[in-house]
């Protein structure tokens, strides 16, 4: 028991965010797949309280171990670097909003249900690249991250016909860049 005193919970809502979806992963293959549903956003009844609480549930389901796993790499990379500079409760936000957003545009404009959290990946990713941002100048780095993901993200959602939601990524991309350029 004295090697988990050793242990730093650094992260208060990256932490818990990893948890959170590797308990409802679990849940995934305990239940078959069943709960799924309940961790997926698509087009559902209007005025049901179940379709609103998928538009931020959704984040927290994945497809497979894979999946998770990819994600929340990005995630536990850049997360912690970020609610130390912003803190805990904008990055809750942040991510509760990118969420929203995600699932509003899904619902409008596609017939697909999304689940994951790569457009919350995308958004750290590109606010990642605006932490050190000096009034008037353009960081080098969210050139490069802008080049290297968000256009591939473009291409691929293009040309790639797979189950990858790229415009969730976009979505998530542009939210980030917003946080970052526009609100601090």
């Amino acid at each position: 028991m004295k090697y988990f005193s050793y242990l730093q919970y650094n992260s208060l809502v990256i932490l818990s965010y990893f948890f959170l979806s590797l308990f409802v992963l679990l849940l995934g293959y305990i239940s078959k797949g069943k709960s799924t549903y309940f961790f997926s956003s698509g087009r559902g009844k209007a005025f049901s309280f179940v379709t609103y609480v998928r538009m931020f549930t959704h984040v927290l389901g994945h497809a497979d171990w894979n999946h998770f796993r990819n994600n929340f790499i990005y995630i536990l990379l850049v997360g912690p670097m970020i609610e130390e500079k912003y803190g805990s409760l904008p990055l809750l936000k942040m991510i509760l909003i990118t969420a929203f957003i995600t699932a509003l545009i899904n619902i409008i404009f596609s017939k697909k249900d999304i689940l994951g959290a790569s457009g919350i990946a995308f958004m750290l990713i590109l606010l990642s690249s605006l932490v050190n941002i000096q009034s008037g100048k353009i960081p080098l780095t969210f050139i490069l991250i802008f080049f290297f993901y968000v256009i591939s993200e473009v291409i691929d959602g293009l040309f790639k016909k797979d189950n990858i939601s790229h415009l969730s990524h976009l979505i998530g991309a542009v939210c980030g860049f917003i946080y970052g350029y526009y609100l601090f």
